[in-house]
């Protein structure tokens, strides 16, 4: 049986409407304070502070992905995928992670859970170079309910940038190169669509063949973090766009500029992952290709002729990229010649 996203309980086309209605209403509040430069749409809100300093803001979770932890008991990862979630986003607008605070919810205090989670942050906040200043705890067992040991995680990371050297897909232009980021799997969305289909058909702890590891082991593999590669590019390089793919994959790229269209024609084999999930859920690639990474998590977009440099740095890093595809003039994203938005 198909079985899609919505199937699993997200609809995107009424998250994108309740988007809309969310905009409308903060908008309202960002001439309470002088300085707000964007509140809403792209990838951070940025509040510029004088001298040229611009202060961006992101806020953002694991999803349910922390159901997978809870079911293989398992907690060290999912703080490196909190950090993940909020510094790549960030990093989209051209500014640097500089500080970051912590919300975790339990349904009882849970001495090993915590310190679990909190190791996680402390790895990923050292491979984004980010200071964690603070954060909550909270036990709440009538709103966090289930087992003992179940939770929720979400941060707040705050990053600095020059008002001129922003980032915002305002320069993007034809036949740019659009460079794609080698991911670590699913990172962290797609997750209700993922557990649906996968845990009706394996244990959680089963070994699966097509993977080479058990499902517990794919599932939590924590999201890359692109911070320092990207710090360095820009340094070194004229960034025309950034896009991380997350929730709506690679309709997301229409955040950086409605002028122009996005042709991803060489887009590398999805890994095992992505191939066992579409077996099972029967779905084709526009639903997949609009709800998973497929193999990329970040995009980087620069004037053609730059690619190399932008490939070279992340090599460096110890990560894989390649080319995935250029800017068009037909405005849109396509996946050679499938139209995702």
């Amino acid at each position: 049986m198909k079985i899609t996203y919505k199937d699993a309980g997200v609809d995107m086309a009424e998250v994108k409407t309740a988007r809309k209605k969310i905009e409308s209403l903060i908008s309202g509040t960002h001439g309470l304070r002088a300085g707000i430069l964007s509140g809403y749409g792209h990838y951070a809100g940025l509040l510029e502070i004088g001298n040229n300093k611009v202060i961006a803001m992101h806020t953002d979770g694991v999803g349910t992905k922390v159901l997978i932890a809870q079911m293989a008991r398992r907690f060290d990862t999912v703080g490196i995928d909190c950090i993940a979630m909020n510094v790549n986003d960030v990093i989209c607008v051209g500014a640097e992670p500089i500080a970051f605070v912590d919300y975790i919810a339990v349904r009882k205090a849970n001495e090993r859970l915590v310190n679990e989670l909190v190791k996680g942050l402390v790895e990923g906040a050292r491979q984004a170079n980010v200071a964690i200043v603070g954060g909550e705890t909270a036990v709440m067992p009538d709103v966090i309910t289930g087992y003992e040991q179940e939770f929720d995680l979400n941060g707040t990371v705050i990053g600095m940038a020059d008002k001129d050297k922003l980032v915002l897909g305002d320069k993007i232009a034809y036949d740019d190169i659009i460079v794609g980021v080698e991911s670590n799997g699913l990172h962290s969305n797609g997750y209700s669509l993922v557990r649906k289909v996968l845990l009706r058909k394996y244990k959680i702890k089963q070994r699966i063949s097509e993977l080479g590891s058990t499902l517990a082991d794919e599932l939590l593999r924590p999201t890359r973090i692109c911070v320092k590669p990207v710090m360095e590019i820009l340094k070194s390089t004229e960034v025309h766009g950034l896009a991380h793919i997350t929730g709506g994959a690679f309709t997301k790229l229409t955040r950086l500029t409605n002028k122009f269209g996005f042709e991803l024609d060489e887009m590398p084999e999805p890994q095992p992952i992505f191939k066992l999930i579409q077996k099972h859920a029967k779905i084709d690639d526009k639903e997949m290709y609009g709800t998973f990474n497929m193999g990329i998590g970040f995009c980087v977009i620069v004037p053609k002729g730059s690619e190399d440099s932008v490939m070279g740095t992340f090599r460096r890093h110890g990560i894989n990229s390649t080319v995935v595809g250029k800017i068009e003039n037909t405005k849109g994203v396509y996946i050679r010649n499938l139209r995702l938005v």
